[in-house]
């Protein structure tokens, strides 16, 4: 299914990204499918996404809000390139036991 756009695709679209609207009629969201293709021709002003649209989902509207979330599967795995390692050294002269050790990750912007 395409969705044409009068400018721009958004910022930050991808393929692969999933693409849903708000239905203004129903006021319910809608999810469409993955963008397949994205067409950001500025010599024909040409502006376009294709989604792979599911069985029985019918095109947005002009009135509708159009909006995409990025697909989650594309960003879960292991941390890639970066690691850390940690020493715990007890400097005191007296018995000392560490109870516990904890870290925060979490995925930056891309």
């Amino acid at each position: 299914m395409q969705i044409n756009f009068a400018n721009h695709t958004p910022i930050g679209l991808d393929l692969n990204d999933i693409i849903w609207y708000l239905d203004a009629s129903t006021e319910e969201d809608v999810m469409m499918g993955p963008v397949t293709t994205i067409v950001n021709n500025d010599e024909t002003s040409t502006y376009y996404i294709i989604v792979n649209a599911g069985t029985g989902v019918s095109a947005p509207t002009t009135e509708d809000f159009v909006y995409y979330k990025k697909n989650p599967i594309g960003y879960v795995s292991s941390l890639k390139g970066y690691f850390a390692e940690a020493q715990f050294v007890n400097t005191e002269t007296k018995y000392a036991e560490l109870f516990s050790v904890g870290a925060e990750v979490f995925e930056s912007s891309k």
